[in-house]
């Protein structure tokens, strides 16, 4: 009926995981105080949890990563299977295409030639546009692609081609290499692995770096692989191209100028960050890219509206209530790891990653609303100091909540688990060979994450030794969302994740209940519509008259510089554990 049967509805499928009744009944009431004060689970948990008899066949889940495509025919279309079950589930999926091999490749076993990874991509576009048109939700895929490809302009210049890959977002994986190339000038060589037999047959010298590079590489045991030395465990790679990385570089920016695609993501720095760095090895991310995952990786979502914490808006007293913020915080990190009891996964590998890991993402949205609420100016300093710390305290007390989760329902399975120690662990982590840690030894999740994580090494010692002593619920705790769905329909318009409002006052099309036509409707930032409410009703946006100005604080996308946004976004991703989608 109303906004507030939604969400109780949701609570009452979260609590319900609890394990007596009194556990249910208390924490179906703090679940629902949760979300009246500004706890917004995402799309999927909103819209499905609780809502089986309706609908059994979808997931609260909104991010997961396909596994790893192989390239060979079974298993590009095995996971085309796998992919329609996913989005028809409700999830979104992310999906690396630089492991098949380049367009014009000889096939052994068809006697013919490649048409490479870009006509593979247009059947799971076909695929998806043809599962959502099913559904009542718009299919969403990202594909990735790394930049030493063959195919890599290609990809870039896909969506050039009217009508293209309209189902997918793209995004590039950018080496550290690759950088270090184009701020030098050098060449850069385009390049896809070969089989032993193939270097034989094509009569190729592997120690020759004009026929060969030797790099890292996704797919093991079928390609040639160095097996000792500084380049041990990489994959001999055929060059096909030689380049100037500049060349590609600009390339990737005009495509980026004219069409906002592809997208950027450093992928070294990614796996350097990563909490799970001992045990993954990630190439993807979620359509978004707030969630990079491994294959068959998950991630659930939710994001606390900042603007349910402001106090005394727009006035020279205007606050944030930390301790309200705390309170919802701590009881919303229960909330959404009791999600991954319900997830609704259609593949048994999606369960059992997300069974293993407990991977969740909080975030926030109302971040530009909430500073203009507080008269500061998006991308000042005051501004930049209060996102890090709002980010700050949203970690803390979700890995502090995390670890008491431990204790009470167990860590996740991972943290028990012991991992055999590689060379390559030590030469990632040289903290690890002081501390004693040989290669050979066998160390837990727990300790791996709690001492050896880069993202946990800002933490507090003390709350570090007790991940690393007790474990910890989940792997992951935090991601910035882009929110576009409930920022508008659940928190009345607030700025959407960490942007500033796209504008104060415009037009959407909005397809209304009953209805399959769209229809223009006039939209309002929030905080235009609480400063009229509070402050001024003539308010008016780009008005002359003296009386409907607005103050000089309220600032939108249009009138913001680049470097603020980056200001603000750095600010916050130090206390990120995944990503942010800007």
């Amino acid at each position: 009926k109303d906004i507030d049967d939604s969400y109780s509805r949701v609570a009452r499928a979260l609590a319900d995981v609890e394990t007596t009744e009194d556990k249910r009944h208390e924490w179906h009431e703090k679940f629902l105080w949760a979300l009246r004060r500004g706890a917004i689970p995402a799309g999927r948990i909103t819209s499905n949890a609780g809502a089986l008899e309706h609908k059994p066949a979808t997931s609260t889940i909104n991010c997961t990563v396909s596994g790893v495509v192989e390239d060979s025919m079974d298993n590009i279309l095995g996971k085309v299977h796998e992919a329609g079950l996913t989005l028809k589930a409700g999830c979104g999926i992310g999906y690396e295409f630089s492991t098949l091999r380049p367009k014009g490749a000889f096939v052994a076993g068809a006697g013919a030639y490649t048409s490479g990874p870009l006509s593979f991509m247009d059947i799971y576009d076909k695929m998806c546009f043809t599962v959502s048109s099913a559904g009542g939700r718009r299919g969403a895929q990202m594909a990735t692609f790394d930049i030493s490809h063959p195919d890599v302009t290609d990809f870039i210049k896909a969506k050039r081609e009217n009508g293209r890959l309209r189902q997918f977002n793209l995004s590039c994986l950018i080496t550290k290499e690759f950088m270090e190339a184009v701020k030098a000038d050098s060449d850069w060589k385009l390049a896809f692995p070969v089989t032993e037999k193939e270097a034989i047959v094509d009569g190729l010298n592997v120690n020759d770096d004009s026929h060969v590079v030797w790099r890292e590489w996704p797919v093991k045991g079928k390609y040639l692989t160095k097996s000792e030395g500084k380049d041990a465990g990489k994959v001999a790679c055929r060059v096909y191209k030689t380049i100037k990385a500049r060349r590609l570089w600009d390339v990737i920016m005009s495509s980026t100028y004219d069409f906002a695609e592809p997208g950027f993501i450093l992928i070294d720095r990614v796996n350097e960050m990563n909490n799970n760095w001992f045990c993954e090895n990630i190439r993807a991310t979620n359509p978004c890219g707030e969630q990079p995952l491994p294959p068959y990786g998950a991630c659930l979502l939710g994001s606390v509206n900042l603007t349910k914490f402001v106090r005394k808006p727009f006035t020279d007293e205007a606050y944030f209530d930390w301790k309200e913020y705390r309170e919802v915080v701590a009881i919303f990190t229960r909330m959404l790891d009791n999600v991954v009891e319900i997830n609704g996964l259609p593949l048994q590998q999606q369960r059992d990653e997300i069974a293993r890991k407990r991977r969740h993402g909080m975030g926030y949205l109302g971040l530009g609303s909430s500073l203009t609420m507080l008269k500061m100016k998006y991308g000042e300093d005051d501004s930049v100091k209060f996102t890090e710390e709002v980010t700050r305290v949203m970690a803390e007390v979700g890995w502090e909540i995390g670890v008491q989760l431990a204790d009470e329902k167990g860590a996740a399975p991972i943290m028990e688990e012991k991992f055999e120690v590689t060379a390559d662990m030590l030469a990632k982590r040289p903290e690890m060979a002081a501390d004693g840690i040989k290669v050979g030894s066998k160390v837990a999740g727990k300790v791996l994450l709690g001492k050896y994580s880069r993202y946990m090494q800002q933490f507090p010692e003390g709350l570090r030794n007790q991940i690393a002593t007790k474990g910890v619920r989940f792997t992951h705790h935090s991601s910035i969302a882009p929110t576009g769905t409930i920022s508008l329909s659940l928190a009345n318009n607030a700025s959407n994740g960490i942007e500033p409002s796209f504008a104060h006052h415009y037009a959407r099309n909005v397809i209304r209940e009953g209805k399959k036509s769209k229809e223009k409707v006039d939209v309002f930032s929030f905080e235009l519509l609480a400063y009229r409410e509070l402050i001024n009703p003539k308010a008016m946006p780009f008005s002359d008259k003296e009386d409907e100005k607005l103050p000089d604080y309220f600032l939108d996308s249009s009138t913001i510089m680049a470097k603020a946004h980056v200001d603000i976004q750095a600010a916050s991703q130090k206390w990120i554990d995944s990503s942010i989608s800007k």
